[in-house]
């Protein structure tokens, strides 16, 4: 598992005042999800960011949610854990999800984040799912990365909207 090398997020308290963001989790997985899920929101409300929740059966059902969601809020987080199993089953789902994530952001503008863990073991999730044992805090690190995304997009949106002004 890849941990080392993280970039530093110019995310901190408070940083992002006024900003809503929607999480939306798997039910499978429960223990490990559910982690994620606090981690995301522990991280979202440290930086002053209203939070609404939503949730799903499975990682294959995040896209559409996400999508609603991308059209209401500033920012989304999607949340999940797909373990390989013995068929290819886990190649497409995982395939699938990231597909659709990432063309509901592109389409909708809006930044979406991928915390979809995709591991070969209940171990790996487990160590990827922020408990205090754990070696990763996936769903904070997605929160993050959602929320450092919103704050340089709201910076060239007021760049081009002042461009735009001063061409007028």
């Amino acid at each position: 598992m890849a941990h080392g090398g993280a970039p530093v997020s110019n995310i901190s308290s408070g940083s992002a005042a006024g900003a809503r963001v929607c999480v939306v989790t798997t039910r499978w997985n429960e223990e490990v999800c559910e982690q994620m899920r606090s981690r995301a929101v522990a991280v979202a409300t440290e930086a002053g960011a209203e939070v609404v929740e939503a949730h799903v059966m499975g990682a294959i059902e995040l896209p559409v949610v996400v999508q609603q969601a991308a059209r209401q809020f500033d920012a989304v987080v999607a949340l999940g854990c797909v373990i390989r199993g013995g068929t290819p089953h886990f190649d497409y789902v995982c395939d699938s999800v990231t597909q659709g994530l990432t063309r509901v952001s592109l389409d909708e503008s809006t930044p979406v984040a991928n915390g979809v863990l995709t591991v070969n073991s209940q171990e790996q999730a487990l160590a990827r799912a922020g408990f205090p044992d754990s070696i990763e805090d996936k769903g904070g690190e997605a929160m993050t990365a959602a929320l450092d995304t919103l704050a340089t997009l709201r910076i060239l949106r007021e760049q081009q909207l002042s461009n735009e002004q001063e061409q007028a």
